[in-house]
């Protein structure tokens, strides 16, 4: 339709002419309300930002009992399904800081735990009286890059009618 037809339009209309596809032959436009779409597109951008920036944090101690490290680990591996980082700390107290091999204990039962479901950025680093670690997904192998699974035996042929026949 013509540009003035479709600028009535608009303005009967109480929307805006947006241009959609400029470079389509005619242009593509569109007829809306453009402070309500840049407002949802904001919207968007917003919390894809904040998806993508999410860093969780766990705490534990030397002397976590197994039940306990058992839940923590279920949460790690819950934020990390969903994408997110995890920073795990091991807090000292006292007489525990003179013995740091205990926290590095506590993590490599955490990344036994986890298995192939993380990796660490960086080695574990002492920060103060907190040992720590931040964990990452681990990216999986693509689905087109892994050997295809071996093809089934072919069916056995089924018995015709004619071979019944006395």
């Amino acid at each position: 339709m013509p540009l003035v037809r479709a600028l009535n339009l608009a303005e009967q209309k109480g929307c805006d002419l947006v241009e959609v596809a400029p470079t389509g032959q005619p242009p593509v436009c569109r007829l809306m309300d453009y402070g309500k779409f840049r407002y949802e597109q904001a919207k968007k951008d917003r919390k894809q930002r904040k998806k993508a920036s999410e860093l969780h944090q766990i705490r534990l101690r030397p002397k976590i009992e197994e039940h306990d490290m058992e839940f923590k680990v279920q949460a790690v591996k819950r934020f990390l399904e969903e994408g997110h980082k995890v920073r795990i700390s091991v807090r000292f107290r006292g007489r525990e800081q003179a013995h740091p091999e205990l926290g590095r204990a506590v993590l490599e039962r955490v990344f036994k735990a986890l298995g192939e479901s993380a990796r660490a950025e960086a080695p574990a680093v002492i920060e103060g009286r907190d040992m720590v670690v931040t964990l990452v997904p681990y990216k999986a192998v693509a689905k087109e890059a892994r050997p295809a699974p071996p093809a089934a035996p072919p069916a056995p042929p089924a018995p015709t009618t004619a071979a019944r026949m006395p």
